[in-house]
């Protein structure tokens, strides 16, 4: 009887290990180095002011602090403003860098991929080329076209006022712009076209919130400014302003480019737009 016990007690003892290997065979082990994405998927528009990014991360998950090298690689049409991200890596602390994502106007739109390796791990990202939007009557020809500020706060972008974002809530955190010299002015805002483009109606929204308003931190005096043959002529002017969307109105001008001439601001201290558009009509 003892044998015969000890016989199952054996055999019970092989069925569990079994099971336990089974088990471990199929749960998927974390990889010892984990890439990310932020987005996931990203979407993309071949003008100047309309990038992309991703922020991309490693994070290393194994027993001892590594270095570790990053590869990033997509096809045309796609540019990516770096192609190697390199860092120290302590065990369990997330590492990551922004990475621009561009493509040119002529970019055929279509879904494409940017490739994220190392010699430990891959991560392809999805990426979609969308179509440029219209520029025709109606349309906001100044969207996503070039930006020329006379000077930038450091923590916006040049592109900030025209990538079609006009909410003054979004302020200083994903959109608008600022200019980097305190109570000197003029400051200038210039935005280039691809080509000449009938004109007639000029948009400003200046800094205007809860938090910020208007009246206090917006735009006060300025001129709209368009490009015609070579020279900057001025179309309108505004004086004492206390709103936070002005519409400047003229007879349409044929201009390759737009610019406020920004003269003081309700606080005379800095020149803030939160979006620059330009209509035909």
């Amino acid at each position: 009887m003892q044998r015969r016990h000890l016989a199952v007690a054996a055999g019970a003892v092989v069925v569990l290990g079994v099971a336990l290997a089974s088990a471990a065979q199929s749960t998927p082990a974390t990889p010892a180095l984990q890439l990310t994405a932020t987005p996931a998927q990203i979407q993309v528009v071949g003008l100047p002011c309309l990038p992309s990014a991703l922020t991309v991360g490693m994070t290393n998950n194994g027993k001892g602090p590594v270095y570790a090298d990053m590869e990033l690689s997509a096809p045309r049409p796609l540019s990516l403003d770096r192609r190697v991200f390199s860092s120290w890596l302590p065990v369990g602390q997330p590492v990551s860098v922004r990475v621009g994502v561009t493509v040119p106007r002529s970019a055929r739109p279509g879904h494409y991929t940017v490739d994220l390796s190392s010699d430990r791990a891959h991560l392809p990202v999805p990426v979609d080329v969308l179509p440029l939007p219209p520029k025709g009557p109606g349309d906001n020809v100044l969207l996503g076209e070039q930006a020329t500020p006379s000077s930038t706060n450091g923590s916006f972008s040049p592109c900030g006022a025209v990538d079609g974002d006009a909410n003054g809530d979004h302020w200083s955190t994903t959109t608008g712009w600022n200019d980097g010299t305190k109570s000197a002015f003029p400051d200038t805002y210039a935005v280039t076209l691809p080509a000449a483009a009938a004109v007639s109606r000029v948009v400003t929204d200046t800094l205007d919130s809860t938090k910020y308003p208007a009246a206090k931190y917006g735009l006060r005096d300025f001129d709209i400014q368009a490009h015609i043959a070579g020279a900057w002529t001025t179309v309108a002017s505004v004086r004492g302003n206390t709103s936070g969307s002005v519409t400047s109105t003229f007879p349409a001008v044929q201009a390759d480019g737009v610019r406020v001439v920004a003269l003081d601001s309700n606080d005379h201290a800095y020149s803030r737009i939160v979006e620059l558009e330009a209509f035909s009509s």
